[in-house]
């Protein structure tokens, strides 16, 4: 097995082919904050150090985060008296995770350079810095985000792709945001990290039963009951086969009809090249490494905050 887990993206740093968004560059803190990216390193990988299903967490952060009202850190914003944010929307609650791991690395960046680094920013390192520390490949991350002051909760209920969705629906849920098949295939592969609750694959291991491995589904109904009433929150690896290594496993499982969700699963014989790319990246870890390094250089271009937009909270929970 080890064999096979990517020994090139254990040390591949991916040149992504995209560009920055105006007003981003990697080098944005060079001056202003030049200890911020080895700060934020250090506390991530501190944090999957002693959590590895934390780099799955951060990971997915940044997606939420970017599909809604672009990448402005509003999914860290929490409800208020008067304000209702993303957290509570379906596909956050009770879902996402690692607010306290956001804070600390704020924290510790506001320790030696106060208001500069902004939250969205964090988001994306850490997003990098997670898929680094679990064995995957690096990429340059443009900086120079700046925060939201609001959050959209419709937003985040309409536009994160839900693991229901069949490629149609993937396919314009990405296209909305300017991402192309390539990047929905490469960044469908984020979920060779991280698990996954009963209420996500319950139908998939109930009633597909021509697009599911028979022992995989029968393991899966052990801690995922039929009724609907119990066991939602049960949690299963979205890769079987490496659940805290990533690396390109994930589209084995697809071939092998071991995807968790259905979202997953159904990329394996779509038509239109996805089935295509799902092949050759559980062939070619190199080159899942490098589309996937890419493809979230693209996402984090997704409607930026910039220049005078927003601003830089002190604390990412809360506006200023």
């Amino acid at each position: 097995m080890a064999s096979y887990v990517l020994p090139v993206l254990l040390l591949l740093c991916v040149a992504a082919s995209a560009s920055a968004s105006p007003g981003l560059s990697p080098r944005f803190y060079a001056r202003s904050c030049p200890g911020a990216l080895d700060t934020i390193r250090i506390a991530v990988e501190e944090a999957v150090r002693n959590e590895p299903r934390m780099g799955a967490s951060l990971l997915r952060l940044h997606f939420h985060d970017c599909f809604v009202q672009g990448c402005d850190a509003s999914v860290l914003l929490n409800d208020t008296a008067t304000f209702t944010g993303e957290q509570s929307a379906a596909p956050n609650v009770a879902s996402i995770r690692g607010f306290a791991v956001i804070d600390n690395i704020k924290a510790r960046v506001e320790a030696i350079c106060r208001q500069t680094v902004s939250c969205a920013d964090i988001l994306a390192l850490a997003a990098r810095d997670s898929v680094v520390a679990l064995g995957g490949p690096s990429w340059t991350v443009p900086l120079g985000r700046r925060d939201s002051t609001t959050a959209s909760l419709s937003l985040a209920n309409s536009d994160l792709p839900a693991p229901s969705f069949d490629v149609a629906n993937l396919t314009a849920a990405f296209a909305a945001k300017n991402l192309s098949v390539t990047d929905m295939v490469a960044l469908s592969g984020g979920h060779t990290i991280g698990d996954s609750q009963c209420l996500n694959f319950r139908d998939r291991i109930y009633n597909e039963t021509n697009n599911i491995d028979a022992a995989f589904a029968t393991s899966l109904k052990s801690i995922c009951p039929r009724s609907t009433s119990s066991g939602n929150s049960s949690l299963a690896p979205l890769d079987v086969a490496t659940p805290t290594a990533f690396d390109n496993k994930y589209y084995g499982n697809l071939l092998a009809k071991k995807g968790l969700l259905h979202s997953d699963q159904v990329l394996v014989n779509a038509r239109g090249g996805v089935g295509g790319l799902v092949r050759r990246y559980a062939g070619s870890p190199a080159r899942f490494g490098k589309d996937f390094g890419a493809a979230m250089v693209r996402m984090g271009n997704v409607s930026p905050l910039t220049g005078s937009q927003g601003q830089i909270r002190l604390i990412c929970s809360r506006v200023n």
